[in-house]
C-alpha cells in the first residue's frame, strides 16, 4: 500500500524563492499545499492544511519565522486542530544567525541554508518528516556554541538525565557534537540498529521530540560545554 504524498507549506516573503522551492518539491512528488508570505500566514496555513513539514524563512514581515515557529509548535503541543505532527524546517541566508538558534529552541526540527542543492532540499524535507531531525553538524555546532549559555549562566536541570544509562549518556554526549547514527555506530563499535535504539530511548526518557532538542538540552544542562572538541576523526 503506497503512502500518501508528503505535504508541505512554504513560508517566504520572496515569490521567486517560493516558486523555486515549489518546483523542486513537486518534481519529487511532494505536494505543496500552501504558500505563505509572512509568519502569520504560515501559522494560519498550518492550521488550515495540516502539512507534514513547513519550510520557514526567518526574516519576514508582520510576524517573523521565529515567532511563527513558536506558535506552530505550541499549537502542536496543545493538540490544536491542524497543527499536530507538523515539523518546521528553518531556511536562512546566513550560516551564523542567532534567530536560527532561537528557532531550534522554539521547536524547529532543523535548518538549511537557502543555497542548498535541490537534492539536499528534498532529502532534508523527507528526513524531517520521518521523525528525525536535520542537523548540519558544523553549522549547528557553531550556532549552539555561540549562543548557548556559558557555564556560569546555566541553571537548567533535567531530571530525566538521571534515568539514562552510562551508555545512553555517552551516546547523548557524542550526538551533541554532531555525529550521525552511522558515525556513532563506528565510534562506539555498535550496529546502526543498536545506535538507533539508544537514540530513541534517550529521546523517550528525556521527553524530547528529536535530535535537535537533544543537542540543545545537552548544552543547556552542561552535559557538554561550548568549546568541547569535536568527536570527529
Amino acid at each position: 500500500m503506497s503512502q500518501p504524498p508528503l505535504r508541505a507549506v512554504i513560508a517566504d516573503d520572496q515569490a521567486l524563492v517560493r516558486t523555486g522551492f515549489r518546483m523542486i518539491l513537486a518534481a519529487d512528488g511532494i505536494e505543496v499545499v500552501a504558500e505563505a508570505v509572512n509568519g502569520a500566514d504560515a501559522v494560519a496555513a498550518v492550521r488550515r492544511t495540516k502539512p507534514d513539514v513547513v519550510l520557514m524563512d526567518i526574516r519576514m514581515p508582520e510576524l517573523d519565522g521565529l515567532e511563527a515557529t513558536r506558535q506552530i509548535m505550541a499549537n502542536s503541543t496543545a493538540g490544536t486542530e491542524g497543527a499536530g505532527g507538523t515539523k518546521v524546517l528553518i531556511l536562512t541566508t546566513y550560516d551564523l544567525d542567532h534567530y536560527v538558534y532561537a528557532a531550534l529552541t522554539a521547536g524547529a526540527s532543523g535548518f538549511l541554508l537557502k543555497d542548498v542543492t535541490p537534492e539536499h532540499l528534498v532529502a532534508s524535507v523527507r528526513v524531517v518528516r520521518s521523525g528525525d531531525a536535520l542537523l548540519a553538524p558544523t553549522i549547528t555546532r557553531r550556532l549552539i556554541e555561540r549562543f548557548a549559555p556559558r557555564d556560569e549562566a546555566r541553571s537548567t536541570v533535567h531530571r530525566g538525565l538521571s534515568e539514562l544509562t552510562p551508555r545512553e549518556l555517552e551516546v547523548l554526549r557524542l550526538l551533541a557534537t554532531g555525529l550521525s547514527n552511522a558515525e556513532l555506530a563506528e565510534r562506539l563499535t555498535l550496529s546502526a540498529t543498536t545506535v538507533k535504539t539508544h537514540v530513541a530511548r534517550i529521546l523517550s526518557k528525556l521527553g524530547l521530540r528529536d535530535r535537535v532538542q537533544a543537542v540543545v538540552l545537552a548544552y543547556e544542562t552542561g552535559l557538554i560545554s561550548p568549546g568541547t572538541p569535536s568527536e570527529r576523526g
